[in-house]
Order: C-alpha cells, then structure tokens, then sequence
C-alpha cells in the first residue's frame, strides 16, 4: 500500500510543485522586495534602555555587536570565557550604553549558561535580545584527524553552547517578547573543505534555529546570521556587526553577509555536481599555497 502511494506522489508532486511555481514567485518576489524596503524604512526597532546579553564578545564580531547596541543605547551583558572584557565595556559605554557588566563564562557548561543568563536578569530585571556568537573552528582534513575527541570541543561551543544558553533565556524572552540572534556560517547550508566538524555544527545549529521558530512562533523573534569563513578575505567584523544588528532590529529572520551568498544555494540545488566540483578545485588551490608557504 506504501509503495502504491509513494509511487503515485512521486508521479504528481513535481508537476503540482512546479504549476505553484509559476502562481506563487511573480506574487512572492515583489512581495518580498516591498517587505524589505518597508523593514529599511520604518521597522527598526528602538533599542534605547533594552537589556542585550552577547557570548563571545570579547573580540572579533562578537566585539562590534556589543559596540552597535552601544550606539543604540542598550543595556549589555557582555559574556566571554576569558576575563579580558574591560575595554570593550569602556567602549561600548563610551559610545552610548547606559549601563554595561561583563561576565566570565564557558558555554560549553551548561552551569555558565544558567549562570549569565540569571545574572543579567537579576541585574537589569529583563533580557530582550540574546546574541549567540561564541563559536570555534579547527581546520583539518577530515581523514587527518588523529583523535575524534580533540575536535569535540567544536561541536559543545558552537551547538551545544548556544542551545544551553537559548534553553535558559526563553522564559524571559517570552515575558519581554524578545529576540534571539544565532550568528552561524554559511558552512552550515554550504559545506567547505578542511572545516567538516565545524560544518555539521553550524548545519545543526540552523536546523535547531529553524524548528525552533516554529515552536516558539510570533512570541519570540529569532535571526540566523550567516557569515561567510573562508580562504577569501572576509566582510570587516565592523561591518558584519553592524549588518547584524540592523537586521535583528529589523525582524529579519535570515541575514546572509555578504550577500552575494544567497545565489550559491540555488546552484547548490541546481547543480549539485558542478559546485562540488568547483569547492574541491578550490581544497586544490588551498593545499597547493599550503605548499608554497611551508
């Protein structure tokens, strides 16, 4: 009976798919077009006063996040595991945070996340925004691997950290009907060589992000930011940051920087054979200046 129904799907799914197509993109498109102009123009939320708790802000992006929710006048928590926050809490309020505390935390401990996210209530009283930023990589080919265990690590910061810390911040989120921010990698939908642990974490991490709003629905809005980690020179953190925070106070639910990484995944579904392709010419391109320098 289940073979008879596959089958019988299997014949009449892509023609209805591709009927609806052709009805849905010409409405969705300029849809899609006009909501993001009417978000650039009037839908920026007012962060003045707003308790924001960011992990891994200390340097890199997670830094510029702290110091543009400074310059919007929010409330910062500002969570890393080593106790070298102290001029990025002079920044910040230097550039407009009322009030700024940092803590030292490990993510990987489900007991730090309780921990900072109790903190910061009992300190401001409310938590609005939740930043996950705190992330890892080791590059290494995968069959190069000595030890299994030694990449681990990995996978408890960049997944495990930032479910513990959302797990404890939705009672709170949900009183303030507040916003979680997951800064992940493209690597999470578009697998690069040399990072295969890191890729599954930031795959796992979408996956969470995207069941996850459907569960929590309208009462908590969540981002998933996208940056691209690669042999090519990166976005500045500056500007990765302050896209961040300009999307999240949008109520965008995906931002991909730089945006020109939205067209890889139409050819990733398209051309699944040719941009594999292309990404082991370029592991190719990698090991042989690889080789140059050593």
């Amino acid at each position: 009976m289940g073979d008879w129904i596959h089958t019988l799907l299997n014949i009449a799914v892509p023609p209805i798919i591709i009927f609806l197509h052709f009805i849905i993109l010409p409405i969705y498109i300029p849809f899609k077009f006009l909501q993001s102009i009417k978000r650039s123009i009037t839908n920026q939320e007012n962060m003045a006063r707003r308790v924001v708790l960011i992990t891994g802000a200390a340097q890199g992006i997670g830094e510029q996040i702290a110091y543009e929710y400074g310059r919007r006048g929010a409330c910062l928590t500002l969570v890393d595991i080593k106790d070298n926050l102290e001029e990025v809490k002079r920044k910040a309020h230097k550039l407009g945070s009322p009030d700024v505390i940092s803590i030292v935390a490990d993510v990987t401990k489900v007991e730090d996340c309780k921990r900072f996210i109790d903190e910061t209530v009992q300190h401001f009283g409310q938590l609005d925004h939740l930043v996950n930023n705190a992330g890892t990589v080791i590059l290494s080919k995968f069959e190069k691997i000595g030890r299994i265990s030694d990449h681990q690590s990995v996978m408890d910061v960049n997944f495990w950290g930032t479910v513990n810390s959302i797990h404890y911040g939705i009672p709170h989120l949900k009183r303030s009907k507040g916003k979680i921010v997951v800064i992940s990698s493209i690597c999470g939908r578009y697998p690069l060589p040399l990072v295969s642990v890191y890729n599954a974490s930031k795959a796992a991490l979408i996956s969470f992000c995207e069941t996850l709003r459907i569960e929590v629905g309208s009462t908590i809005g969540i981002t998933v930011g996208l940056k691209l980690r690669s042999v090519i020179p990166e976005e500045s953190a500056e500007d990765c940051g302050k896209a961040i925070v300009r999307s999240v106070c949008r109520g965008e639910t995906y931002l991909m920087e730089p945006k020109w990484l939205w067209w890889l995944f139409p050819m990733k579904m398209m051309f699944p054979e040719l941009m594999d392709y292309c990404t082991r010419f370029l592991l190719k391109l990698i090991q042989q200046n690889n080789n140059k320098n050593n």
